[in-house]
């Protein structure tokens, strides 16, 4: 309960701050005339504007410097274009979606760990940037306040000696830091916990690009404010960073609303409201809204030159980079296109257009595309989360309500303006249709509740600013009917209406939509008539856990695929890959998360396939090798030569005393199961452990009979014995329980193992399944991720706990052949809950973790 309603407080709080600052800017402009702000936003010089153009440009590389310094504070580099696009696609993120934290280290998370850095490095990055920023943002802010406190008193009536304590407060805080940093102690002690403190040139240079960042974005506004009054820039400033400070904590969306209304609020007595208001819209488009559209544009070129043979390899390894990134960049820039459909739909068309396109159209076609045009706006609002989860039928939606919204644009008034924003979005969507290949129902997403606030301010946003532009109409109930080429008001209303019955349609379909299934183990029956043919079909032997019955199924809709899963605390874990064609695994996999996500949990695949990696790295997975896997080639495995001779020895000395290996079929195995459980009940007393379960099977009567089962046997009676595991096609084999007396001779299971692969190769299976050797094969360079060097020191380091070495060597004297396996999770801070999790998970509870 607790995790489901955190998220709506933030959204409540986020819509009641949106709110006042409507309240406010509606007040503000209650005396003004909506034409009056367009004929300002249209008034600023063209050179004002390339000017504000060459500013952003300059602001977004300075930006670059926040990450190329942190780099350079943890140690490592990284070539400057890789570091130019994680923090170009980060800002334009974060700028545009607001959470700054949040949207931009989820993208430079998803790029720099591609290039090698561990979670907890790029949490250092992410801190140092934010770090960056506050300092420039306290030093301006607490200067601007020491020198001019008059003008942010006059508006919230402090007292200026206060205003003046708080910029020294703030300044006190930026000359503390430089302190630490000048008195060469590298390591600060706080409450027990160690920080590093950044030598005198990084803090001196986090400093300068801080305060470069915040007057490069304060200037770009205040150049388009200039044309309007004489504004003093230190004031300008202070205005300007208290707004941006507001803005960021009301967690709207890109700070909508919230921080035009501070700065209309605190201008308004030097500068009339609308010509605050046509800069702010100049300076969101200048600043926000075309950087994002240039990285859209940057991403669908990369899918057009993919085909292009002198440019293969470069994008080989730019889409490695970026490819997963695309979807949620389309995603917001098709939210981003629905809004402009929606606010265009509020506003009246210009006057000699309409007069012009009279000549052309007929008023039907105007009225109709008028209407269509904000149904189209609407769809694409409501489609940005589908093309978020990549689901095709979204993007087959979104082309065609884009390119109706460029028709529409131009004919309901000629908005060439909107129709040209739509193109660069639909050019930047036709090439990247490979991403979006999920059939799942767009009713089924989850909306989470960021994105519930960025539609609800969206669609207020839209229809406040119709009824601010029709302010002066005199509304009645025959305006509805009315159609006229000047009826823009009437038109207005009717599509505010169209608008308002889909979205409610839309949320009612969800609401009626059926739930989601309750998780359940299966029954014997479906064990054995739904999941045992999949098992049957599958070419990877691990498939056969699933028949233990201890595990959770979540089944495709055309139940020829599903995934096996245990949950433990938030840890929805996935044993393996998908069970089923390879084809069914994207869609299953966003499935899983998307059930883990409902539940408030973290979702988890455990000793995944290198093949399929991409499937995994494109949804967002942090991928830690957990080991490697031996599988030794049957065909080519004998006994013959030196490097065999303790094997054929082991071998002969048990033939000669009367042992005997012998493979029985599952309903031999079920007559003598009695005795199998005799030696199984013997293993565990002498061993004085428990049964473990998820990645390793347990002792049950109805599993060991849906396989074969191996033995070894004297005198009838049975020493030995490890059920079989069978794949498709005879691909691969392998065992899961290996049980024996206690008056077993030693060298019992080398004899086993090598008779069950003698059987194998005879029997024309292709590969033996080993098994994983834990935390083998993990590399422990400096550069290596943080995960990965802590698996190869457990490897090297805890054989007090777990014969790690001895496992691997054992295995490695059958000549296997190592496969990398790997842990899909969530990354970041979640890891070591998700380690303990999983431990607990294969050891049966905490209990059974500490018995072992």
């Amino acid at each position: 309960m607790k995790n489901t309603i955190k998220p709506f407080l933030g959204l409540i709080l986020s819509l009641a701050l949106f709110a006042g600052a409507a309240f406010l800017m509606h007040r503000e402009l209650s005396v003004y005339h909506f034409k009056e702000v367009i004929v300002t936003f249209r008034s600023i010089p063209l050179e004002i504007r390339f000017s504000a153009f060459f500013l952003t440009f300059i602001s977004y590389a300075v930006l670059t410097g926040y990450d190329t310094l942190g780099l350079k504070y943890i140690h490592k580099k990284l070539p400057y274009p890789k570091i130019a696009l994680a923090s170009f696609t980060g800002y334009a993120f974060s700028n545009n979606i607001g959470l700054s934290m949040i949207a931009g280290a989820s993208v430079r998370y998803r790029l720099y760990s591609a290039w090698g850095l561990s979670s907890f490095d790029i949490a250092k990055v992410v801190g140092f940037c934010a770090v960056t920023t506050w300092l420039g943002f306290l030093l301006l802010n607490g200067m601007a306040l020491m020198v001019n406190p008059g003008l942010l008193g006059a508006v919230v009536h402090i007292n200026p000696w206060l205003i003046r304590l708080l910029g020294l407060c703030l300044l006190i805080i930026v000359a503390a830091y430089l302190a630490f940093s000048l008195r060469g102690k590298e390591v600060v002690s706080f409450r027990e916990r160690e920080i590093h403190i950044p030598d005198r040139f990084i803090a001196f240079s986090q400093i300068v690009l801080g305060v470069l960042d915040w007057t490069l974005a304060g200037m770009i506004l205040y150049l388009l404010l200039s044309h309007f009054a004489d504004l003093s820039l230190p004031g300008f400033l202070t205005v300007y960073l208290v707004s941006q400070l507001v803005a960021l904590f009301s967690q709207v969306p890109g700070g909508l609303g919230v921080f035009e209304s501070l700065m209309v609020m605190f201008l308004s007595a030097q500068i009339p409201a609308p010509h605050i208001l046509g800069a702010l819209i100049a300076f969101r488009v200048i600043y926000y809204w075309i950087p994002l559209m240039i990285a859209a544009l940057f991403l669908g070129g990369q899918e057009l030159l993919r085909g292009k043979k002198h440019t293969k390899k470069l994008m080989g390894l730019f889409d490695r980079w970026v490819s997963p990134m695309i979807p949620s960049v389309f995603g917001f820039t098709v939210l981003l296109g629905g809004a402009v459909l929606l606010f265009s739909g509020a506003t009246p068309a210009l006057g000699p257009r309409i007069v012009h396109l009279k000549t052309f159209f007929p008023l039907s076609f105007i009225e109709i595309s008028h209407f269509l045009g904000s149904i189209a706006g609407m769809g694409l609002l409501l489609l940005g989360r589908g093309l978020q989860r990549r689901l095709d039928a979204a993007y087959m939606l979104s082309v065609i309500l884009l390119f109706l919204g460029i028709a529409a644009s131009l004919v309901k008034g000629f908005d060439y303006e909107e129709a040209a924003a739509l193109t660069i979005i639909l050019a930047a969507l036709l090439p990247s249709r490979r991403h979006f290949y999920r059939k799942a129902s767009i009713l089924s997403q989850k909306f989470s509740p960021g994105w519930t606030t960025a539609l609800l301010i969206i669609f207020v946003s839209s229809t406040w600013l119709g009824f601010y532009a029709y302010r002066h109409v005199e509304y009645a109930d025959s305006l509805w009917w009315q159609f006229t080429f000047k009826g823009n008001a009437a038109r207005f209303m009717r599509a505010t209406l169209g608008v308002s019955v889909m979205g409610l349609f839309f949320a009612v379909a969800r609401l009626m939509r059926p739930g989601v299934p309750k998780a359940k183990f299966p029954n014997n029956d479906e064990l054995t008539t739904e999941i045992l043919p999949i098992v049957r079909q599958s070419e990877s032997a691990t498939a056969n856990l699933a028949l233990l019955g201890d595990k959770l199924i979540n089944m495709n809709q055309n139940k020829d695929a599903f995934i096996m899963y245990g949950i433990e605390r938030k840890s929805w874990v996935s044993m393996g890959d998908p069970v089923g064609p390879v084809a069914t695994w994207p869609d299953l996999i966003w499935r899983f998360r998307e059930l883990a996500d409902q539940a408030g949990g973290w979702p988890v695949f455990y000793q995944i396939s290198h093949e399929r990696l991409h499937i995994y790295l494109d949804m967002g997975f942090t991928m830690v090798k957990l080991g490697e896997e031996a599988r030794v080639p049957l065909e080519v495995f004998n006994l013959d030569g030196r490097a065999r001779k303790n094997l054929r020895s082991c071998k002969n000395k048990f033939e000669k005393t009367g042992y005997v290996f012998t493979v029985l079929e599952p309903a031999q195995a079920y007559l003598r199961m009695d005795e199998l459980k005799a030696v199984s009940d013997t293993w565990l007393e002498i061993k004085n452990g428990r049964e473990k379960g998820f990645s390793l099977g347990f002792f049950s009567p109805n599993y060991l009979s849906m396989n074969p089962v191996a033995i070894v046997e004297k005198d009838g009676r049975i020493e030995a014995f490890a059920n079989l595991w069978q794949s498709a096609a005879k691909k691969e084999l392998s065992v899961d329980l290996m049980r024996f007396t206690p008056g077993a001779p030693n060298g019992t299971m080398d004899y086993l193992f090598t008779a069950i692969m003698l059987w194998g190769r005879e029997s024309g299976y292709t590969w033996f399944n080993l098994g994983m050797a834990p935390f083998s094969g993990i590399e422990a360079s400096s550069v290596a991720p943080f995960w990965n060097r802590l698996g190869a020191f457990v490897f090297n380091h805890g054989e007090k706990v777990y014969n790690f070495h001895g496992l691997r060597q054992y295995k490695g004297k059958f000549d296997p052949v190592w496969s990398p396996r790997y842990l899909a999770a969530p990354g970041g801070l979640a890891m070591p809950a998700v380690f303990t999790n999983l431990a607990s998970l294969i050891s049966g509870g905490v209990k059974g973790l500490l018995l072992h």
